[in-house]
């Protein structure tokens, strides 16, 4: 991998201006626009009918297929979309199927009663999930095959705009949900959230307009290399037939990205890279599942959550992602994850403070503000991390394991944070405390593995 080499601050926020980081931008806001679904909106949508926390908790088991999305990424990576692959290209193809899916999904919501129909409801939003996960790994792909190999500091600066436009598509998607939905409740509409979701579907097709204008390369070393892999482990099988050509695919499509990741860094290594990626955001993870229930609680309006935590939220995480990404070019990846761990664990105690003290519009605003200026470093080191680490070859599959296994933390483990409010009786200062707590186990595994990391700019 080449390294990183240190340069003055204009000269890293001039790769800024490269026209690829506006098609990241726009990648990035495609992938972070469906959790303003399945995350904000469903959260919110299910409180205001009166479901308990920890059904509000429980239903965010549907973000567990984001850890299991690698399964299938072989088969994204290979099998081509009838009329789509041929029309918009193999990338392309697949995020526009899955917009229609997500789609779809909207209709179907905006006819639901969550307390009379709340198993469909759920399996409605896994539904997305599941596309969402999927549109997530040729995102991913798309995105780092828009930088080449050789351009480290061009990949730690696409890692920040793919962060930024996450958080623009969450964000400002949130906005639009929460102001929209507080439109329809002012207007006297019973069911105020099925129709905001038919609003938010207006935003789905606007994205797949301007996907149009994000290149996708016709030829990649990619399927070749594949074919290659596939072509060896037929003959090690010693004979060429529908059950060994069946095998050599399977083999080289799943086991290949797994063996090619573990022959670089190493067993030891690998392994401890793969338990940082596990542990490093489950206390963001635990407190992000249940701040907007804590929001709605401690009193504060849908209006107000919509101008603290995703309004202002968006402009800070803009401003500060595009900083750690810098930092990521000048510092490391591996020191900016050290940085913004321990902001995390600062920032659960700002929220941990705010429960103790009562409703407090300034306390907000300066705990929110800071917990968006810690996810803009962690998110942005975290994505150049693990861009760095994939092998071309495998972009998607290696790309989807490892964001995967980060996911695995944040979603089936934080699933419980609302059971865990709940054993807490209420309790949202110890239960802060506790995700303070989280942080520590990611930085002590780091710890023991950055000097034998092989990535440039550690």
């Amino acid at each position: 991998m080449t390294e990183i080499k240190k340069q003055s601050w204009l000269d890293s926020l001039a790769v800024y201006k490269d026209i690829r980081m506006v098609r990241i931008l726009l990648l990035g806001s495609i992938s972070g626009f469906p959790w303003v679904l399945i995350a904000s909106s469903l959260s919110l949508w299910l409180k205001e009918e009166g479901l308990s926390r920890s059904t509000i908790g429980w239903a965010g088991l549907i973000f567990g297929v984001y850890a299991f999305n690698y399964l299938w990424a072989p088969i994204i990576d290979r099998i081509q979309i009838p009329l789509l692959t041929k029309r918009l290209g193999h990338r392309r193809g697949w995020i526009v199927l899955m917009q229609i899916i997500i789609l779809l999904s909207l209709v179907v919501w905006s006819l639901i009663n969550p307390s009379e129909n709340l198993a469909l409801l759920i399996t409605v939003g896994l539904i997305i999930a599941i596309a969402s996960a999927t549109q997530d790994i040729t995102v991913d792909a798309l995105r780092i095959e828009q930088i080449n190999e050789n351009e480290g500091k061009s990949m730690a600066a696409g890692a920040a705009m793919a962060v930024v436009g996450w958080w623009t598509g969450y964000k400002l998607g949130g906005v639009v949900a929460l102001f929209t939905a507080e439109f329809f409740q002012n207007l006297g509409f019973a069911d105020y959230w099925q129709a905001t979701f038919l609003v938010l579907g207006i935003l789905i097709i606007l994205m797949n307009i301007a996907l149009m204008f994000v290149h996708e390369p016709i030829e990649t070393n990619r399927q070749a290399n594949q074919k290659k892999t596939d072509k060896l482990i037929e003959r090690k099988l010693g004979t060429s037939n529908v059950v060994t050509n069946f095998i050599a695919y399977i083999t080289g499509t799943i086991g290949g990205p797994i063996i090619s990741f573990f022959k670089k860094n190493g067993f030891a290594i690998a392994a401890g890279i793969l338990g940082f990626v596990f542990l490093f955001k489950i206390g963001e993870a635990f407190m992000g599942r249940m701040s907007i229930v804590f929001y709605k609680e401690i009193g504060f309006s849908k209006g107000q959550i919509a101008i603290y935590s995703k309004g202002l939220g968006w402009i800070t995480t803009v401003v500060f992602t595009l900083l750690g990404g810098v930092m990521a070019m000048r510092a490391g990846t591996i020191k900016t994850m050290f940085f913004a761990g321990g902001l995390m664990a600062i920032t659960n105690l700002l929220f941990a403070v705010l429960a103790w003290t009562g409703k407090s519009e300034i306390l907000f605003a300066i705990a929110v503000i800071a917990d968006d200026i810690t996810a803009a470093f962690a998110t942005v080191a975290f994505v150049a991390f693990i861009s760095l680490l994939v092998d071309r070859t495998y972009t998607a599959t290696q790309y989807a394991l490892l964001a995967s296994i980060g996911t695995a933390g944040r979603t089936t483990l934080a699933s419980s944070s609302g059971a865990l409010v709940d054993w807490l009786n209420g309790d949202w200062g110890t239960f802060f405390v506790l995700t303070t707590i989280m942080v520590i186990p990611s930085l002590v595994c780091l710890w023991l593995i950055k000097n034998k990391i092989k990535i440039g700019a550690k």
